[in-house]
C-alpha cells in the first residue's frame, strides 16, 4: 500500500514539476542554470516521498568552477529523482534524441539547453559533440555524461564510450567522476524508511596536454577509479542498512 501511494505521489510530483518547470524554462529559455533548478524540483520532494536518505560527498564537484566533463554511472530512470540534489550550477546533459518526445520532461530537457544526440546519424552525432566541445570551452558550462551509454543496474560498469573523453581533451577541461552506490534490488519502497543512497565525486582528472592517443588509457583510469569507489559505497550501504531489503 505504501509503495502504491509513493508511486502516485512521485507521479504527481513529476507532472507538477513539468508544468512549473515549463514556466521557468519559457521565462529564461536555454539558460545554463535551468537544469540545476529543474533537477532540484524533481529530487528534493521525491527523496522525501520515497523515504530515502541521501549521503552526498560531492565537494570536488560542487567546488569546481563550471567547465568540466562530469561522468557518472547510470542505473535506471530513477536517477533523475535521486541525483538531482547534487547537480552543479551551469550544467548541461547529453541525451538520446528520443527524450524530446517524453511529455513535459522532454520539453524541460530542451529548454535546459541540453544536447540531443542522434546516434543513428553519424554526421549529426559528430555535430552534436562539436557543439558540446564549444560549450565547454567557450560558455563556462559543464557537461554531464553517462559514459556507459545506457542504463546498467549490474555490479560491474560496462565498457566506457569515448565521446566524453574526446570532448574533455578537445576542450582542455578536467573530468570529474561521480559515483553512485548500487541501489537496484536494495531499496524497499514499501517500508517507511526505504534505504540509503550514497554519492561521491572524485577529484578532477586534468586533460590538458593530452591527445586522442591518450583516450584509451584515460578511459581505463576513470573506469577503474569509479568501479572501486562504487564498490566501496555499495559495501557501506549494506553495512549501514537497518534491516534486509526485500528485492
Amino acid at each position: 500500500m505504501l509503495y502504491l501511494l509513493r508511486m502516485v505521489l512521485v507521479g504527481l510530483n513529476f507532472l507538477l514539476v513539468g508544468v512549473l518547470g515549463l514556466l521557468v524554462g519559457l521565462a529564461r529559455p536555454f539558460n545554463p542554470d535551468n537544469n540545476r533548478i529543474f533537477a532540484r524540483m524533481y529530487s528534493y520532494p521525491a527523496l522525501r516521498i520515497l523515504g530515502l536518505k541521501l549521503h552526498a560527498e560531492v565537494g570536488p564537484l560542487l567546488d569546481h568552477p563550471p567547465g568540466c566533463v562530469i561522468i557518472a554511472n547510470h542505473q535506471s530512470n530513477w536517477d533523475v529523482f535521486l541525483l538531482g540534489a547534487v547537480v552543479p550550477p551551469r550544467m548541461a546533459c547529453i541525451g538520446k534524441q528520443s527524450l524530446k518526445w517524453v511529455p513535459l520532461f522532454g520539453q524541460l530537457f530542451w529548454l535546459g539547453g541540453n544536447v540531443l544526440l542522434n546516434r543513428e546519424n553519424a554526421y549529426q552525432a559528430r555535430r552534436s559533440l562539436q557543439t558540446t566541445s564549444r560549450m565547454l570551452a567557450e560558455q563556462n558550462t559543464s557537461i554531464w555524461i553517462f559514459p556507459e551509454g545506457t542504463r546498467n543496474p549490474g555490479d560491474t560498469l560496462l565498457a566506457f564510450k569515448k565521446g566524453a573523453f574526446q570532448m574533455a581533451i578537445e576542450a582542455g577541461v578536467p573530468i570529474v567522476p561521480l559515483c553512485v552506490s548500487r541501489y537496484s534490488g536494495r531499496l524497499n519502497f514499501n517500508r517507511w524508511y526505504s534505504g540509503e543512497l550514497r554519492v561521491r565525486s572524485l577529484p578532477p582528472i586534468p586533460t590538458k596536454g593530452l591527445t586522442s592517443k591518450d583516450i584509451p588509457e584515460l578511459m581505463h583510469r576513470c573506469r577503474e577509479q569509479m568501479q572501486h569507489c562504487i564498490d566501496s559505497l555499495s559495501s557501506d550501504n549494506l553495512q549501514n542498512s537497518p534491516a534486509p531489503v526485500r528485492s
